[in-house]
């Protein structure tokens, strides 16, 4: 299994998920070799995990010469090849064919610390850390591939092209998510070559799954639906006291397009003018936080309104805990774990239709992203009508107990055995 990152050293739900499926395929007693660019040392032992930064690459081998002439032909372009000077790389791509021998011996037989951030040389960290997955491949023993996003796609090809054995591609987010239509034409293309590479595709919506057919056009047999879940579906009883009288409503998550913000801002302002009394606190980063920061001042709530930056740990819990309302206003979620967490801290939430966990959180209330005077009508009502505040956690803790990884894990079993059969 490659992924990018692994708790508790994360930025966001997909190293939650990866978690989650990991425990449970480890209750299904499956044997897991959890491949991640840098380990901190403080993981939960739960897999074999290999730290790509202790790799040394060493691509001279006779058995690697036909993976070096097929490289460029990969459809991810030259983000499969290693970091090279201009001069090499001019050598190394104008002779498609030769078999690699004339490169700088020095680029294939070193470590590469990475830094497993998401910083401006990402793109040379994705590719090396193909390579990495290449040498892993035929030298660890495994039956089945499986790579979590576009980052680890490479990877997953990679391996796929060393080892022979059939890959699944694990689509937590598309680019179309992450960036509307104006996409990344490269991590577009990233993405796309690991689905096709792929013998099986999992997505962790329907909703996902529709984008993956209309944009990616892979065929819908090819793709299975496991939505997330929760690690423990146990309600938490935070002792953590609030500090001021008011009502409070919270959005948590990365302060970008996809998670609709602005939305949430611009309802703050409709339920304020109708209730001063409540406060608003946005938690998290992201590249429009100072456009947010810039609304809430021009509409005269900064006292009403908080940003909190980036919470981890028991800070996220404390916020879960002192919070009335919980809203995930997304533009385009893929799943969206946040809300399943408001849920065991009984808190009750409100989520946008045009999210995935919309299909497995029927106790919720669901407005679309767009439309602010629903969800202020919604934050209102919660936080004034006692009756259907206290309705929708009792629902909501109920369906918690259905989403458990155990039964995720159980289900991705049977698309490793599937896959596994089908293969020639």
């Amino acid at each position: 299994m490659f992924g990018w990152e692994f708790p508790p050293h994360i930025s966001g739900g997909l190293g939650t998920a990866c978690y989650g499926l990991v425990k449970g395929l480890a209750h299904h007693h499956q044997d897991i070799i959890f491949v991640v660019p840098k380990l901190w040392g403080d993981e939960e032992p739960l897999a074999d995990f290999v730290n790509a930064s202790d790799v040394t690459i060493d691509y001279r081998e006779k058995r690697f010469k036909k993976f070096w002439k097929n490289l460029t032909y990969l459809e991810v372009s030259s983000f499969l090849v290693p970091y090279l000077g201009p001069d090499e790389f001019k050598k190394y791509t104008d002779y498609a064919i030769h078999d690699r021998t004339d490169v700088d011996e020095s680029v294939f037989s070193n470590k590469f610390e990475f830094s497993g951030k998401y910083g401006k040389d990402l793109m040379m960290e994705v590719s090396r850390y193909a390579l990495v997955a290449a040498h892993i491949s035929k030298s660890k023993e495994h039956d089945i591939i499986h790579a979590h996003d576009w980052l680890s796609f490479p990877a997953g090809i990679a391996a796929k092209e060393i080892s022979g054995k059939p890959l699944v591609a694990h689509v937590h987010a598309t680019e179309f998510d992450r960036s509307g239509e104006s996409v990344n034409q490269v991590v577009y293309d990233i993405e796309r070559a690991g689905m096709h590479a792929a013998d099986h595709v999992v997505a962790v919506s329907q909703l996902t799954k529709n984008i993956i057919i209309k944009k990616y056009g892979v065929p819908a047999s090819k793709i299975t639906v496991l939505h997330n879940a929760v690690l423990d579906a146990s309600i938490i009883k935070s002792s953590y006291q609030k500090k001021v009288p008011e009502k409070i409503v919270t959005f948590l998550g990365r302060i970008t397009f996809q998670k609709g913000p602005e939305y949430f801002v611009e309802a703050a302002k409709k339920v304020i003018e109708r209730d001063p009394n409540v406060r608003f606190v946005m938690a998290g980063n992201g590249d429009l936080l100072n456009r947010m920061i810039d609304r809430v001042a021009e509409l005269r709530m900064g006292t009403k309104f908080h940003f909190t930056g980036f919470l981890k740990g028991d800070d996220v819990d404390h916020m879960y805990a002192i919070s009335d309302v919980y809203v995930m206003p997304s533009v385009s979620e893929p799943f969206g774990i946040s809300p399943l967490e408001a849920v065991r801290h009984n808190t009750p939430v409100i989520i946008s239709k045009q999210s995935g966990v919309a299909e497995v959180l029927n106790n919720a209330i669901k407005i679309d992203f767009w439309d602010i005077d629903s969800m202020a009508d919604a934050i209102f009502a919660l936080l004034h009508y006692d009756g259907i505040s206290k309705m929708f956690k009792e629902l909501g803790t109920e369906e918690l107990k259905k989403l458990k990884w155990e039964h995720v894990a159980e289900k991705l079993v049977t698309v490793y055995q599937k896959t596994l059969s089908q293969k020639p």
